[in-house]
């Protein structure tokens, strides 16, 4: 249960502090992970200051310590706890979501990395594929909050 702990507030703490830290950046991190386009990517980037961008930029190597840290933390939660204990099937689905959810999230930083270093207006298609990544990551993210919910009521029941 300690790694279970350890991780869930590591990841709490870390996501916290990141937050607090881009908080300034307007429009948000959001508007650039779901830039489907470089225009729209591009728009959210000129919006911001280049302090913002290096905000952004500096942000990155935490964001991948949030994401190793919430991505275990999903796992462990299930894998060494009683959550989905009556649902062996959910059981092992839902302790991928998080981990699938950090793979994209890592997914997405490497190409925020590449895409806010210097303009890439010819490589339409990485501001397609960060943002699509982007989504799945939040999808994962919300049927891994639902799936747990869900075995909560179960428990419950």
């Amino acid at each position: 249960m300690l790694k279970v702990w350890l991780s869930g507030v590591s990841a709490l703490v870390l996501f916290a502090g990141i937050a607090w830290y881009l908080a300034p950046l307007q429009p948000g991190v959001l508007a650039l992970q779901l830039a489907f386009s470089p225009r729209v990517f591009a728009e959210v980037i000129h919006a911001w200051s280049a302090d913002d961008l290096a905000r952004y930029r500096a942000h990155l190597p935490y964001d991948f310590l949030l994401l190793a840290c919430y991505g275990a933390f999903g796992y462990l939660l299930i894998a060494r706890t009683t959550l989905f204990a009556r649902q062996p099937v959910l059981r092992r689905c839902a302790m991928w979501l998080l981990p699938l959810a950090a793979a994209c999230d890592a997914t997405e930083n490497a190409f925020h990395w590449w895409l806010t270093e210097v303009p890439r207006f010819g490589v339409a298609w990485a501001y397609g594929v960060s943002a699509a990544f982007a989504a799945v990551k939040w999808l994962l993210l919300l049927a891994y909050g639902l799936a747990v919910l869900y075995a909560l009521d179960a428990d419950q029941n």
